[in-house]
């Protein structure tokens, strides 16, 4: 089969708009694969970092297999499991030490040259739910479906407070909404694959709706779409 013929949900957008929460929840339902980009390169980000290598060194950053050393597991309850040389990262990375470390490493061309093509490689049948920021402008430009999920900082950092908080994370609500700020303001304005809404995007303000809502809306439109693509 073709890949063109696999049918992929983009859903792109800032941390603490849902996305991913609404990502996984949208893969178990209809039984696709999934794509968690943001953890991809938090755990890419963790690798380079463990070894030394600086984001703008270019030759170690093409040292680094993705495919060889980066396991992803979407179990059947909770978030995606992250694993490097049998080792679970995945509560790591996801700490906002791993996100700033991300979006660093992410602002490289040669960080982004060695993972979309490994990102591609996720697209199998029956489908994709892919998660992340420039999902539906450069990787999967031809998904049959982009969604823009967006929110305002204030509520993201208090989402974002709410996650780590549970997960026993010592963080200050001020300082996260700084960073997720400072971030935004990164990712927004870099020259490779800015955080923009894809042009033919369905951009959705979860400021007010629950995760309940925005994955109903989401889901809703996708099979509008799949069934007239059928």
């Amino acid at each position: 089969m073709s890949t063109v013929s696999i049918p992929v949900l983009a859903i792109d957008g800032p941390s603490g708009t849902g996305k991913g929460t609404v990502s996984a929840r949208i893969a178990r339902e209809l039984g696709w694969n999934i794509l968690d980009s943001g953890a991809l390169y938090r755990a890419f980000a963790f690798l380079a970092n463990e070894r030394n290598i600086q984001p703008e060194d270019v030759d170690g950053i093409q040292s680094i297999d993705p495919k060889a050393e980066l396991l992803f597991d979407l179990p059947i309850m909770g978030d995606i499991q992250i694993t490097i040389a049998n080792r679970d990262i995945s509560e790591i990375v996801r700490g906002e030490h791993g996100g700033k470390l991300a979006s660093l490493y992410a602002a490289k061309p040669a960080v982004r040259a060695a993972l979309i093509k490994f990102q591609r490689e996720f697209r199998k049948p029956p489908g994709l739910v892919a998660d992340g920021r420039d999902m539906g402008t450069v990787v999967f430009p031809d998904a049959v479906l982009k969604v823009f999920l967006d929110a305002s900082a204030k509520v993201r950092a208090e989402r974002r407070y709410n996650q780590l908080k549970s997960k026993d994370f010592d963080v200050n609500l001020c300082s996260l909404e700084q960073q997720i700020a400072d971030r935004d303001r990164r990712d927004t304005t870099r020259l490779i694959a800015p955080l923009v809404p894809a042009n033919d995007a369905v951009v959705i303000d979860t400021s007010a709706m629950t995760i309940e809502e925005v994955a109903e809306e989401v889901g809703r439109i996708l099979s509008l779409r799949v069934r007239d693509i059928d």
